[in-house]
């Protein structure tokens, strides 16, 4: 059985390149993350192909933010294709209307710290509050793990702390920003290598370019299956 710890993001334009990665990783992979980039293209089509009829976990990254009326009503909507992961932004009265939306189903809630894409500048630019970027994405972890989250997303930087924390325990961290040994960092700022990330309590790594840019996707992720620790 694939080892579910690796979630490969399927960040291309549309469900026909989507699948034809699909089909290069076979068995290889077991889980993966749809997110807004193929909104237009036949995402939740795709996830609901790669659920239903192959057997496939998926993540769906839509990072919804809106007033809890709406952010309740766009969930329910979601939870009724039996998905396993669904992104809102971690906010905590977002993450209570998404909770709201999810009840009765299988459907986790991850909310969103700070974007691995971002660094203390672009926080400035946004007008968020001064301080540590590893210290606020901490605090907005634990806001949205008491608001009732089932897990976060964060850094592998910030991990081992969000880890760390009493309320965390049982909870998920899903790390994007991991790239494999020898990689570039594309546009991501706060990366680490794929065991790193294990390491530091991630238990699920997103992963993207690194595979399906690669000659030989199906070789890539296995590769950097074998960078993980053993389970």
């Amino acid at each position: 059985m694939a080892d579910d710890r690796l979630i490969v993001a399927l960040d291309v334009p549309n469900i026909v390149q989507g699948m034809q990665i699909a089909q290069a990783l076979g068995d290889t992979v077991s889980f993966y993350k749809i997110g807004l980039g193929m909104l237009t293209g036949g995402g939740l089509a795709l996830a609901n192909e790669l659920k239903q009829d192959h057997g496939k976990r998926i993540f769906l990254d839509m990072k919804f933010f809106d007033i809890g009326a709406t952010v309740e009503s766009a969930v329910r909507g979601i939870a009724q294709y039996d998905l396993d992961f669904l992104t809102v932004h971690g906010d905590p009265q977002v993450v209570r209307a998404a909770k709201q939306g999810a009840a009765g189903t299988n459907l986790k809630i991850l909310g969103v710290t700070i974007l691995t894409s971002l660094d203390r500048a672009d926080l400035d630019a946004n007008l968020i509050k001064p301080g540590d970027l590893a210290q606020i994405t901490l605090e907005r972890a634990n806001n949205a793990l008491e608001a009732g989250a089932d897990g976060v997303i964060a850094s592998p930087q910030e991990a081992a702390q969000i880890r760390a924390l009493s309320i965390a325990q049982g909870r998920l961290i899903v790390t994007p920003g991991v790239r494999p040994t020898g990689s570039p960092s594309d546009d991501q700022k706060r990366t680490a290598t794929p065991a790193q990330a294990i390491a530091a309590g991630a238990d699920h790594i997103v992963v993207g370019r690194p595979i399906w840019q690669h000659a030989n996707p199906r070789l890539a992720a296995q590769t950097l299956l074998a960078e993980l620790p053993p389970q």
